[in-house]
């Protein structure tokens, strides 16, 4: 039996994942099962899956975790600190969907103990990718992607030589504004861009594709995960999302992953890996889809993706200051303190405060300096928001 751990079980991803782990559940042992503040279905989820160990991220909800897996045998924790233990924990499979810069000390502990990390918190990468890739290199341990563009270039690079990429292409639906013109963007809501056209995902992603956010993240996690020069990595807007990615060889070819928007493929992927397996997801029916279009994205509309390309060639700690303002702009947007146009201003403004302070650009990387960097940026993003509004 495969020793399987799911750090972010109630999300989206954490659904599909044990979803897929429950069409053959016999072939699978759940270690630990984490949540945020979902107890409700962490609990039930648990059970369900006979769980040596449950943990909620908030140490209020503690007492409702213990109260509904009273008399199971299953072990409940709290805390930031039990997150990191269910990482530690051995597993031969660890799925990391823990939302946010949140996922990246329990994706090391995971790498730790030598687990494949399959990998859907890009945060990680974003703000320490070199700490991340270098702790699966120590430890022996493989990092799979999971986001559906990452996944989509890891497969197309199969028994491919990896010095013969000229290109990689990435693809992004556009989010909910896709079609918005620049003066409406200015007015737009939480509530309007937590609705996605084509995927079935969180509020927080959600918004963050209708930013481009998401997709920013996306080009650094490309630079971090393959080592691409980032001149390699392009952006095409694509709203049907069934071409997630191409890669572009020397002799002129591309290569497209082509398959419909069900996160159950990534995640089946990287579940079954190094096999492939049928999984229970549509086959695409090309006729009726009739047409795939692409277009050059608007950095104007979309300016994360030109910070995006700044933070690539800067690399060092730059990364977890792009993205710890990124998450801080994203709660003051959701609270109703600015605009939907003004989170890339106040991440613009805080990497423009705090890059050329000392040790933001070193080439080491810690948990620490990390963790330091996102604090700051964090700090930075709320007195850039208290200053816009007064």
């Amino acid at each position: 039996m495969k020793r399987v751990s799911v750090l972010g079980a109630t999300g989206s991803i954490g659904q599909n994942t044990l979803d897929l782990i429950r069409r053959d559940a016999d072939a699978y042992d759940v270690v630990a099962l984490t949540a945020g503040t979902n107890v409700a279905q962490l609990a039930k989820d648990a059970l369900e899956f006979r769980a040596d160990l449950a943990v909620t991220a908030d140490d209020s909800k503690l007492d409702a975790l213990r109260d509904a897996l009273k008399g199971s045998g299953i072990e409940a924790a709290a805390g930031p600190g039990a997150l990191i233990e269910a990482g530690a924990r051995p597993a031969d499979w660890v799925m990391s969907a823990i939302v946010g810069f949140a996922g990246l000390a329990p994706g090391l502990a995971a790498l730790e103990q030598g687990a494949t990390l399959a990998l859907a918190n890009k945060e990680s990468l974003v703000a320490a990718g070199a700490l991340l890739m270098d702790t699966a290199k120590r430890h022996n341990a493989r990092i799979l992607p999971v986001d559906s563009e990452h996944s989509a270039i890891f497969q197309a690079l199969i028994g491919e030589d990896p010095a013969a990429v000229s290109r990689v292409i990435i693809t992004a639906s556009g989010g909910a504004f896709r079609d918005w013109p620049l003066d409406r963007l200015k007015k737009a809501t939480a509530a309007e861009a937590a609705t996605h056209p084509n995927w079935d995902m969180g509020q927080r992603i959600t918004i963050d594709s209708a930013s481009m956010f998401n997709k920013a993240l996306e080009l650094i996690e490309a630079r971090e995960f393959f080592g691409f020069k980032p001149s390699q990595i392009e952006v095409l807007i694509h709203p049907q999302s069934l071409v997630h990615a191409l890669v572009g060889f020397c002799d002129g070819g591309l290569m497209a992953h082509v398959g419909p928007h069900d996160m159950r493929h990534a995640i089946g992927f990287a579940l079954n890996w190094p096999e492939r397996r049928a999984l229970p997801v549509d086959m695409l029916d090309l006729a009726a889809t009739g047409r795939l279009d692409f277009e050059t994205p608007d950095e104007t509309r979309f300016p994360p993706l030109r910070l995006a390309r700044h933070v690539m060639e800067t690399r060092g700690l730059s990364g977890a200051v792009f993205n710890g303002a990124k998450e801080r702009a994203l709660d003051h947007f959701i609270a109703g303190h600015i605009g939907f146009l003004q989170m890339s201003e106040v991440v613009e403004e805080v990497l423009t405060r705090n890059l050329n302070q000392s040790g933001l650009n070193d080439d080491q990387i810690t948990l620490d300096t990390a963790c330091k960097a996102d604090h700051l940026a964090r700090d930075g993003a709320d007195a850039v928001v208290q200053e816009m509004i007064g």
